[in-house]
């Protein structure tokens, strides 16, 4: 069954990988990032939309608009975010502000909007891209962990209210994955294989969760490096 699927961050990173995957077996593409640049496939299966996730009326207006223009989406991988790592005193207000906005309270406003256009179709998934760091909290990870913590409550709060209704609700934590997720931060993945999940596993992954059974959901799903090195001499 070809399904079309809104995806965040659709332009790099698992976002670019889940996208690709998506179009390769099939699917139809509907991308929110805000620079398409990186990422733009000769294709007509891809619709590409440019939003600031961080904007709070830009968000709800362009999501608003894009399922009215495209009323087949059935299902939203939530999946735009970035990472912020230090001690929380180093943090300013607005930046702490601004960092759950677009990690957690974007997520939470994406679902707001699509929960009633699934259930008015019967049915459909919200699959968010969480992490490991939602799992336990760790030195230097206060925002980072808090906002994956958070969004954790978010999928299982939800996944209770819309099962009646055909929804399904699914969460992912990976590990570490090798993106340019790291590209500013001052640590990464060790540099052997098996040190970072490949993008394109995370989008497999993806797949699964949206190929199950229609009376089966994934609650949460983890995916870890078989060994986990850091390398912080950056």
């Amino acid at each position: 069954m070809t399904r079309t699927v809104m995806v965040t961050g659709s332009s790099s990173g698992i976002g670019r990988a889940i996208s690709e995957h998506l179009l390769e077996t099939g699917h139809r593409v509907v991308g929110l990032a805000r620079d398409h640049d990186k990422f733009r496939p000769e294709e007509n299966r891809y619709v590409p939309i440019s939003v600031d996730l961080s904007q709070r009326k830009e968000l709800m207006d362009t999501v608003q608009s894009v399922l009215q223009m495209h009323p087949e989406i059935d299902a939203l991988v939530s999946n735009a975010g970035q990472g912020k790592f230090g001690a929380l005193e180093n943090f300013s207000p607005q930046q702490i502000e601004s960092y759950f906005q677009l990690n957690l309270i974007a997520h939470a406003l994406l679902s707001r909007a699509i929960v009633p256009h699934l259930k008015t179709r019967g049915g459909g998934d919200i699959l968010f891209m969480g992490s490991e760091s939602a799992l336990r909290g760790a030195q230097r990870g206060t925002l980072y962990c808090a906002a994956k913590f958070a969004l954790r409550g978010l999928a299982q709060s939800l996944r209770a209210e819309c099962a009646s209704r055909g929804v399904r609700v699914s969460l992912i934590n990976p590990g570490m994955v090798r993106t340019p997720f790291f590209d500013d931060l001052d640590f990464e993945p060790g540099p052997e294989e098996t040190h970072a999940i490949p993008p394109e596993e995370v989008a497999r992954t993806v797949s699964l969760v949206l190929n199950a059974a229609p009376g089966t959901v994934f609650d949460e799903i983890n995916l870890s490096p078989l060994k986990k090195v850091l390398r912080s001499d950056r």
